[in-house]
C-alpha cells in the first residue's frame, strides 16, 4: 500500500473509532445520563401478557417475573401491581408464570400486552394512589422551582424522600403510608430534569454529584417550615445525593439519619452497566465511559475515594444486595466496614436495583421502624 493510501486508511480507521466513541458515549448518555425521562434498567426484561383471570396474571416466565415480592408492571398505556408467585407455569408449561394480580391503577391488562416489572407500584399523586392527603409545594432551587409533595405529621423530624434511575416521585409513594403512621411529616422531592422541575443545564444528569444541591434547598425548605431535623431517604442516585448533601451541605448538622437503598457509588460501574443494557458492545464501554465523562465533568472517582466516609457523621441505615447488577452492593458494605460507627446495612437478596423494600415491604418496614425511632 503506498504511503498516501496507507494514511488515509489510518485516518479513516481513526475517524471511524472516534465515531464509535461517540455514538457509544450517546447511548451512555441516553440511558444513564438523559434527564427527565424514566428509563428501563438492566434486567428489565419486556414480558408478555398471556392470560388474566380473577385475582392473576400470566406472565412470560423470566427471572424477572419469578422475584419474589410485589412490583409494578409498567406498559404502553397500562400499569399494575401484582405480587407473590402463585404458579411456575400453568398446565405444566414451562414458559410461563402465574403471579397474583393486586389491582390495575391505569388502562387495561390485556392478554399480549408488552410490560416491564419496576419498583414503582404507585401511579399519580399521594391522594389518588395512597388516599394520603398532601400539598403541592414549591421549593426555591438553585436552577429554579422545585415541586414537592408535602404530608404534614405531628413530629418535628420530617423526612425527605429522593428518588433514583429509572423512576419518579412516584417510587417513594411505597413507603409513604408507612412514613405516615409514624407521625412524620414527609416531602417527596422532584428535582432537576423531572417533570415540572428545571432542566439541567446540560440537559445530563450527573448521578447525584449535582443534583444534591436540589437536595440541599429541600432541608432549608424544610428547616423554615419548622423541622427540627431531617431524615433523608433516597434510592439509587437519591441515596447518592443524601452522601453529598451529607457532607457538602451548610445545614448538615439538620441531617439527622440516612436511609440509602440500592446506592449508586461507583458512577463508572452504574454507567457501563446501563450502556451494556441499551447495546453498547463491551469493547466500547471504556469509550463510552469516557465520552460520558466529557459531557458532563463527572470525575471517575467513587464516593468511597472521596472524603465521604470520613465526613459523614449522621447514622445511617443502608439496604442492598448481592442481586443488584446496577450498583453492585460491594461499595455499600465497604462503606459499613469503613464506618461500623454510623453505617448498618441491611442486606436484602432476591432484589434487582431500587427494588429493596419491593422484596420483602414488612421487613423492609420493621427495620425502617427501628432505625427512625430514636432519631424521631
Amino acid at each position: 500500500m503506498r504511503p498516501a493510501k496507507a494514511t488515509a486508511a489510518a485516518v479513516t480507521t481513526i475517524l471511524g473509532i472516534g465515531t464509535a466513541a461517540v455514538a457509544a458515549g450517546r447511548y451512555a448518555s441516553d440511558a444513564a445520563l438523559g434527564a427527565g425521562t424514566p428509563h428501563p434498567l438492566p434486567g428489565d426484561r419486556r414480558l408478555t401478557v398471556h392470560a388474566t383471570a380473577a385475582g392473576q396474571v400470566t406472565l412470560t416466565r423470566s427471572f424477572a417475573a419469578l422475584r419474589p415480592g410485589t412490583y409494578g408492571l409498567a406498559g404502553r398505556d397500562v400499569h399494575a401491581v401484582v405480587g407473590p408467585v402463585l404458579e411456575h407455569g400453568p398446565d405444566g408449561s414451562a414458559d410461563t408464570v402465574v403471579r397474583r394480580l393486586e389491582r390495575v391503577t391505569r388502562g387495561s391488562l390485556e392478554p399480549g400486552a408488552k410490560v416491564r416489572m419496576t419498583p414503582q407500584l404507585h401511579h399519580g399523586d399521594p391522594l389518588d394512589a395512597v388516599g394520603i392527603a398532601y400539598e403541592d409545594v414549591e421549593i426555591p432551587g438553585e436552577l429554579g422551582i422545585l415541586p414537592a409533595w408535602f404530608v404534614p405529621g405531628d413530629r418535628d423530624t420530617w423526612v425527605i424522600t429522593v428518588h433514583g434511575l429509572g423512576t419518579t416521585r412516584e417510587h417513594p409513594l411505597n413507603v409513604l403510608p408507612f412514613l405516615r403512621s409514624q407521625q412524620l411529616p414527609v416531602l417527596d422531592l422532584a428535582y432537576r430534569g423531572d417533570d415540572g422541575a428545571p432542566r439541567s443545564p446540560d440537559g445530563l444528569a450527573h448521578l447525584g454529584a449535582s443534583e444534591w444541591r436540589d437536595l440541599d434547598a429541600a432541608i432549608r425548605y424544610a428547616v423554615r417550615r419548622g423541622a427540627r431535623s431531617v431524615v433523608v431517604h433516597g434510592w439509587s442516585t437519591g441515596a447518592s445525593m443524601a452522601l453529598h448533601t451529607a457532607v457538602n451541605s451548610a445545614l448538615r448538622d439538620r441531617i439527622g439519619g440516612l436511609v440509602l437503598d440500592s446506592p449508586v457509588m461507583d458512577w463508572q460501574v452504574t454507567l457501563r452497566a446501563l450502556a451494556a443494557a441499551r447495546g453498547v458492545p463491551a469493547a466500547l464501554l471504556p469509550l463510552a465511559v469516557r465520552a460520558a465523562q466529557g459531557q458532563t465533568g463527572l470525575h471517575g472517582v467513587r464516593l468511597l475515594d472521596t472524603s465521604v466516609p470520613a465526613a459523614l457523621h449522621a447514622p445511617t441505615l443502608v439496604f442492598h444486595g448481592p442481586d443488584d447488577t446496577l450498583a453492585p452492593w460491594q461499595p455499600s458494605r465497604d462503606l459499613a466496614a469503613l464506618r461500623p460507627d454510623l453505617v448498618t446495612l441491611h442486606e436484602v437478596r432476591q432484589a434487582p436495583h431500587g427494588a429493596m423494600w419491593n422484596a420483602g415491604p414488612d421487613a423492609y418496614e420493621e427495620t425502617l421502624r427501628r432505625f427512625l425511632t430514636p432519631l424521631m
